[in-house]
């Protein structure tokens, strides 16, 4: 009976080792997709709304959103098997927590883009 516990041990390590990474991985992933500061601060455009409109493109998120849900799923998989120290689990919250605020403002980046190239649209009809 030992033996199989000991199998069972190991296996469970092992499980939660590649666990750990697949978190790692995904926030890399995460990390990776969002727009690099000097792409969203270089726009170029002819006019007010080209540039509004290079702008909107330059906040696209790509594929942080659906990178962090795979960090998350992974991430509450293992903190359910409490496979993690709570280093890691430290650590993945933290970093969980800074990804999600860069895409909150993201998103209200391009919200307010969208609303002022609206507005600016509307002025150049309206004039």
């Amino acid at each position: 009976m030992a033996q199989s516990t000991l199998e069972d041990d190991e296996l469970f390590d092992e499980a939660s080792d590649e666990i750990r990474e697949d978190v790692e991985s995904a926030l890399e992933d995460a990390r990776e997709a969002l727009p690099e500061a000097d792409d969203v601060l270089g726009v170029e455009g002819d006019n007010i709304i080209g540039v509004l409109n290079s702008l909107k493109t330059d906040l696209d998120p790509g594929d942080a959103r659906e990178a962090l849900r795979e960090a998350k799923k992974w991430y509450g998989i293992g903190e359910r098997a409490d496979a993690f120290d709570d280093g890691f689990t430290d650590e993945a919250e933290e970093e969980v927590a800074r990804i999600e605020d860069a895409l909150g403002a993201l998103e209200d980046a391009e919200e307010s883009a969208t609303e002022l190239t609206d507005a600016v649209a509307s002025l150049k009809d309206s004039l």
